[in-house]
């Protein structure tokens, strides 16, 4: 179990404390929502948290077969519903990975990335395609 803590800072703004870490981060509501879109807003934490998840379950993979995914990026583009209610309707991932597209470990790698659990965690109705480019 782990425990994040936050409070209501006011104007739409909220504080949140890792606890086992003691880390902080601060979110805002986005400007198309309200807000002043400072930092993060609640459902960039979803996609922020999409993307590294999936390179995360990666790199265990990676680690246990002793390839380097050192450089891996991703990009996650977030699309809103565009009526109420509002949710996220897509979540469009785009994973960069700095190996050759023939290495033997691609499949494994690409099944490890969406088998993630967040990626697993998120409603079917919340769409999420996923593109690979083997860069290496």
């Amino acid at each position: 179990m782990v425990e994040i803590q936050a409070v209501y800072e006011g104007t739409l703004r909220c504080s949140a404390t890792h606890g086992p870490s003691g880390s902080t981060l601060q979110t805002d509501a986005p400007v198309d929502n309200h807000g002043r879109g400072e930092n993060y807003s609640p459902t960039d934490l979803v996609a922020t948290a999409l993307g590294t998840c999936m390179m995360t379950i990666m790199g265990i993979y990676a680690q246990r077969h002793e390839i380097d995914l050192t450089g891996t990026t991703v990009k996650v583009q977030k699309h809103m519903t565009p009526e109420p209610p509002r949710r996220i309707a897509r979540l469009t991932t785009e994973i960069v990975v700095p190996l050759p597209e023939d290495h033997p470990h691609r499949s494994a790698i690409e099944r490890a990335a969406v088998g993630c659990p967040v990626h697993r965690s998120l409603h079917d109705e919340v769409e999420k395609p996923v593109v690979f480019l083997w860069n290496g």
